[in-house]
């Protein structure tokens, strides 16, 4: 069944030629073939020419519609970094999202062993950067952002979100329906066929695993090795993956609580779990009241959530609660907090996140939605968790999504890879499995580790296992463990190295 409604409409397009055909008096050989709808897009002659990062680059027109193609176009944005080495053909890469630029994706890869054995592809999706850009007004601030609103606040979270998708009804033109997953893997193979591909491989991130899931679906015969990293729930598009980083977030930080009360982090902030738990609760009730340096309960609330999710940041996130507390001058573990703070702001809303998530349906009981604030602004107080269960700009869709969303399986292309984190947040660890379960594919888990992608950012036996599959051919263990960043040692760590780190969360490094 991969990719048979695109198929049907195909065929009902050509079918509707031949009789448009006919009508005119013009005749057709017996048993001919209808026209190939897509023939114009397919068969392109792309204009490489030199681009920012050593790349080549080039612009690929596609449909706006692929169920009627003729309908309007979009240009797409590629860009390439040939291969160094013996080549065993061209490696898709997209970084995720929703719209995230994948253009300079080859870049970061070139001097790797996949920029030697691939030509690497990056990409801008529709709607992003390069190719034909959804652009949404920007809207007032009607609420206040805050990690524990008071109930009489909800109604403005609601109402900024509604505001949200009515700028976004009057400003997103007629392609905003049409940005869509399903429409952007229909993309990536127009690409393949551009390039003069039988096949393409793919290695996505976060979102782009669920955009190679699709291409999967839809194109079982064009997809050869495949590897997910950092998967999203192929049960939880989208309203339950949101809620799900909170839950992830909570858990972070009681390991991080345990971890503290055994004695390490060089801070006394209790003897129990419970007790760490109660000293952050402390400190945020005194923020709440009484912002230090400009530093309140919410900068605290969401530096808590990033500082738990990264394990080399535990021991200066334990200085920082226990400066906060009264143990010592504030202001450096104020600075480090902010940081982390603003860290935890970066991962909210990329490009068109909202026009790609509102592909699903969304509750649209307000009360249903105040009623699950509540119990994430008391439980998951920490890393914005009130704003996972809050209202978004899908629960007013304006539009109709012009299909279903694929359902997605694996039939017909090798067994791939999945890479999941156990600490991740924003795709949460029992998304991996639940992805490799779908797709009968193997999984890769990293332990005790909160990184979000982690594949070429340092972690050797992720590296390893992937480039032995991608250039090799060789799969890992059905359930492979790599271990994830150590835990740091009772030491405090130098400034310097935290904000090093920090460095790498705001460039995307760490993912």
């Amino acid at each position: 069944m991969a990719g048979g409604p695109v198929v049907r409409s195909f065929v009902s397009v050509g079918l509707a030629v031949v009789a448009v055909l006919a009508s005119a008096g013009v005749s057709l050989p017996t048993g001919s073939d209808p026209p190939d709808p897509l023939a114009e897009f397919v068969e392109q002659k792309p204009a490489w020419a030199a681009c920012a990062q050593e790349l080549e680059c080039a612009t690929v027109v596609a449909p706006l519609d692929y169920q009627d193609p003729a309908a309007g176009r979009i240009s797409l944005s590629v860009s390439r970094k040939k291969a160094s080495g013996v080549r065993r053909g061209v490696l898709v890469v997209n970084p995720g999202g929703p719209g995230g630029s994948g253009l300079g994706m080859p870049a970061f890869f070139a001097n790797s062993a996949l920029g030697r054995a691939y030509d690497l592809i990056g990409f801008d999706p529709r709607g992003v950067g390069g190719s034909t850009a959804l652009t949404c007004r920007s809207v007032p601030e009607i609420a206040t952002t805050d990690s524990r609103p008071p109930d009489s606040e909800f109604a403005k979270w609601a109402a900024e979100a509604r505001a949200a998708e009515e700028a976004c009804e009057q400003s997103g033109g007629g392609i905003r329906r049409f940005v869509n997953t399903a429409n952007t893997a229909r993309d990536v193979d127009v690409i393949r066929a551009v390039l003069g591909e039988q096949k393409i491989n793919y290695l996505g991130f976060s979102y782009g695993t669920y955009l190679g899931a699709v291409y999967g679906s839809l194109f079982p015969q064009r997809l050869d090795r495949s590897v997910l990293d950092s998967a999203v729930h192929p049960e939880r598009l989208w309203h339950g993956q949101l809620k799900s980083q909170a839950v992830a977030t909570r858990h972070n930080v009681e390991l991080w609580a345990a971890w503290v009360a055994q004695g390490n982090g060089a801070a006394k902030l209790g003897a129990s779990p419970a007790d760490v738990l109660a000293t952050v609760e402390k400190v945020a009730a005194r923020l709440a009241v009484a912002p230090v340096g400009g530093h309140d309960r919410t900068e605290f609330d969401a530096a808590v959530g990033v500082g738990a999710r990264f394990r080399p940041l535990w021991t200066d996130l334990a200085a920082i609660v226990s400066d906060l507390d009264g143990g010592a001058d504030p202001r450096r573990s104020v600075e480090l907090s902010a940081r982390m703070a603003d860290s935890a702001r970066a991962e909210l809303r990329p490009g068109v996140y909202d026009a790609v998530t509102c592909e699903a349906d969304w509750p649209r009981d307000l009360e249903g939605y105040y009623e699950e604030m509540r119990v994430f602004r008391d439980r998951y107080p920490y890393g914005f968790g009130v704003l996972r269960a809050a209202p978004t700009a899908c629960t007013f869709r304006t539009f109709t999504p012009p299909e279903p969303m694929v359902a997605l399986r694996r039939d017909g292309y090798p067994v791939g890879v999945v890479v999941q984190a156990e600490g991740d947040t924003q795709t949460q660890y029992e998304s991996g499995p639940a992805m490799a379960a779908r797709l009968g594919d193997n999984l890769i888990t990293v332990l005790d580790e909160g990184k979000h992608g982690i594949y070429g950012t340092g972690n050797a036996c992720v590296d390893a296992a992937v480039d032995r599959y991608l250039v090799d051919g060789v799969l890992p263990g059905s359930s492979h463990t790599c271990p994830g960043d150590p835990r740091p040692d009772a030491a405090r760590a130098s400034a310097g190295s935290v904000e090093s780190f920090l460095d790498g969360i705001d460039h995307g490094v760490t993912r």
